[in-house]
């Protein structure tokens, strides 16, 4: 296992590949520009996990319910919706921004955790800065590496948490502050909501749609995507896609290498890129599991906290 990132001189191969495929397919700009229909899987997904925590709440359901309700149910519309957000941060589904500014602060009703605007400001940045540990919050910290390395059962409880460490990850993007306008209604919006949630329907309802949010976005089937999006399984491919059956309730976020090449391209269209030009993406290597993602990041000795590229701004 290294001990290190792996440092490389050479830019992200993405705007290379963006310039070539629309070289030789041009039509692919068709592809282009906002789904507004977005917008109704939103309140599709936030209606339907408050009326799950609705639901538990009538029935007085246990804990225990409540908890394996959260893992089997819950974490694929709050993954879902963590997706949404991803769309509404590149202006996706409304043409203007603060439209798809509002629309991802709804996304966060079902999520208890007010996260959209944050995710949206150093979201961009890791576009644009993949790879740069100062200004890349996908990036482990070198704490984190150092902490986790190869260890099945640090990854495994790294995976379990990832939800946590990616909301300290903003404190080491320096020169960035953290509070808006817009941050600070994400705030306000979602803690009312939380604490309607709260008074309306009682805790059993707001520690489910937390619990759902937690394993939506951590040690569960659906986790492997943090690990195939970046970790490197391939020596020199920095960005990898997954085509398997999730991509079909997580809105095609495996299709991660087509949406860095063309982060304007929303998610009901990135299949239609991949298949317009598959002499650029059918030689890289890809993931048709992630939950074997998951478990090999965790089990193989080879692959760590480390196993990401890394370059100098």
């Amino acid at each position: 296992m290294a001990d290190r990132f792996s440092r490389v001189d050479w830019p992200d191969a993405h705007l290379a590949r963006r310039r070539a495929i629309l070289k030789h397919y041009p039509t692919v700009k068709a592809l282009m520009g906002n789904n507004p229909a977005t917008a109704g899987f939103v309140f599709l997904l936030v209606g339907l996990q408050l009326s799950v925590a609705a639901g538990l709440a009538a029935f007085d359901a246990h804990w225990l319910l409540v908890v394996v309700f959260a893992y089997v149910l819950g974490a694929f519309p709050n993954h879902a919706l963590y997706v949404l957000i991803h769309e509404c941060t590149h202006n996706l589904v409304f043409k203007r921004h603060w439209p798809n500014q509002v629309l991802g602060i709804v996304c966060d009703f079902a999520l208890v955790v007010p996260g959209a605007m944050a995710f949206r400001k150093y979201h961009l940045l890791h576009h644009k800065h993949m790879g740069v540990e100062a200004l890349d919050a996908d990036m482990p910290t070198q704490g984190e590496a150092r902490l986790i390395g190869n260890r099945p059962a640090r990854k495994a409880l790294w995976m379990l948490f990832f939800s946590l460490s990616q909301a300290l990850r903003p404190k080491k993007i320096l020169g960035i502050g953290l509070w808006d306008r817009w941050v600070l209604a994400n705030v306000v919006a979602v803690v009312a909501v939380d604490l309607l949630v709260l008074a309306v329907l009682g805790p059993k309802a707001l520690v489910y749609l937390l619990l759902s949010t937690f394993f939506g976005l951590g040690l569960h089937p659906l986790g492997g995507r943090w690990i195939q999006e970046h970790f490197v399984t391939r020596d020199g491919q920095e960005t990898y896609s997954y085509y398997g059956p999730l991509n079909r309730v997580c809105f095609n976020v495996g299709y991660h290498n087509e949406h860095h090449d063309f982060a304007n391209v929303p998610w009901n269209n990135l299949p239609k890129l991949k298949a317009a030009a598959p002499e650029y993406y059918d030689s890289l290597a890809s993931y048709d599991s992630w939950t074997g993602v998951l478990v090999r990041f965790i089990l193989d000795p080879a692959m760590s906290t480390y196993s990401r590229i890394t370059r100098a701004r």
